[in-house]
């Protein structure tokens, strides 16, 4: 994938989907570590199998956070610009489905909006979808980049878009 550095770099509507994880059980306990929650839901077998999911489920929270940094396994610089400077928001965030261990997910990222702040920032604005290994939304939302834009200087000479598809 070729790297992006501006705003105009990118285009509505161009999709990037990322390599997939499968979710282990120590993802799950480490977690747990980490924040203290400690739900039985997410950590006690017995207690899980005779809940809604009949097992242990992923915690929302590490799926949101785990799927969302797959995409970047497409390169550093390919969602997100070189200009990157702020992550500016996440909206309407929904837990569609459960994740249990041993499910694979991957993120689908679909640019939405394209917004120019001023002459040297802009809002990068995409509809983001977590999937598990049977393409079942498990988690979507929409988040929000502060990025530069190209200098103005720069913007009227022929800069075309790297690649639009991508597909791990």
């Amino acid at each position: 994938m070729e790297e992006r550095f501006y705003l105009e770099d990118y285009t509505v509507g161009e999709r990037f989907i990322s390599p997939a994880r499968t979710i282990t059980e120590t993802d799950i306990v480490m977690f747990a570590a980490m924040t203290g929650d400690w739900h039985p839901l997410h950590t006690n077998a017995e207690f899980a199998k005779n809940y809604l999911f009949g097992e242990r489920i992923a915690h929302g929270l590490l799926i949101l956070s785990v799927g969302t940094s797959l995409i970047f396994r497409l390169g550093e610089h390919v969602v997100l610009p070189k200009s990157f400077i702020a992550f500016y928001g996440m909206d309407s965030v929904r837990f569609v489905g459960a994740v249990k261990i041993g499910d694979t997910i991957h993120c689908e990222v679909e640019i939405a909006k394209l917004e120019e702040k001023n002459d040297k920032h802009g809002v990068i604005i995409a509809n983001n979808s977590i999937k598990n290994q049977r393409n079942e939304d498990v988690i979507v939302y929409s988040t929000s980049a502060l990025v530069g834009r190209r200098p103005k200087e720069e913007r009227n000479k022929n800069h075309s878009s790297p690649n639009k598809a991508v597909r791990e």
